[in-house]
């Protein structure tokens, strides 16, 4: 059995630790944990999420970067990968706040969206 993996939970303020593990196919978690608090370590251990939040450049307009970020989370491990595609990005206005930049964003099923309004 490979060695157990800290983690915090984020749910809620409180910050509960606790040590997660698998058992051939069973997720063993040791700690106080709540209902939610399952369900986080669970997704943490198998496979962690994450919101991508970052900017694209803004072409003939002042401010010349507009914040971004994903609709919902998408896999850790295809962060850095995203990152590739958002820095290439290039948009004009006029741009509304919401308004998808990229549609399903490798393939993921999430919408990369505006987080501001850019006016011309």
């Amino acid at each position: 059995m490979p060695d157990p993996k800290k983690i915090i939970c984020i749910t809620c303020p409180k910050g509960c630790e606790a040590e997660v593990s698998k058992e051939g196919d069973a997720i063993l978690i040791k700690g106080k944990i709540c209902k939610k608090g399952k369900g986080h370590f669970t997704q943490e251990f198998t496979e962690p999420m994450r919101t991508l939040t970052s900017t694209v450049l803004a072409e003939g307009t002042s401010p010349r970067r507009l914040p971004v970020r994903t609709r919902g989370p998408i896999p850790k491990k295809d962060l850095f990968e995203a990152m590739d595609i958002v820095v290439q990005t290039r948009v004009k206005p006029p741009v509304r706040i919401g308004e998808v930049i990229i549609p399903d964003l490798l393939g993921t099923g999430v919408d990369l969206i505006s987080s501001d309004d850019l006016r011309e």
